[in-house]
């Protein structure tokens, strides 16, 4: 059930146009770091956003599979996309997203690094 729940999830929050682009499954946060090095989809809540703007780069973090520091999945944005999002990084607390991209391993989590906005899809509620 959760499967298919998951499947059905990325399919609204995707579209038709994109669900054939990205013709995969979703994965949750919590398993995300089972699929580093693959090209996949990470659909959750978006649990904290952290704009690190002391740290090198600037990024923000999208915060996702339980609240910081004890979450299991990132998405990175780089400060030179922060401000091409509509809504905004901080707005997007609080709301289910799907990301796409190259999961990878940063520390002891999964992540993905954000290439554009459309690498980050809301979910719609109908």
């Amino acid at each position: 059930m959760i499967h298919r729940t998951s499947r059905l999830l990325a399919l609204l929050i995707l579209g038709t146009s994109a669900a054939g682009a990205f013709a995969q499954d979703a994965i949750r946060p919590e398993q995300a770091a089972r699929h580093v090095g693959q090209t996949g989809m990470v659909c959750g809540k978006v649990e904290k956003t952290r704009y690190a703007e002391n740290s090198e780069g600037q990024p923000t973090f999208l915060h996702m599979g339980g609240a910081f520091p004890r979450h299991t999945f990132s998405a990175r944005i780089s400060q030179d996309q922060r401000g091409k999002f509509k809504p905004s990084p901080e707005e997007l607390e609080g709301r289910d997203v799907c990301v796409v991209g190259t999961i990878q391993r940063d520390a002891s989590r999964a992540e993905i690094a954000v290439s554009s906005p459309g690498d980050i899809k809301l979910a719609q509620i109908k």
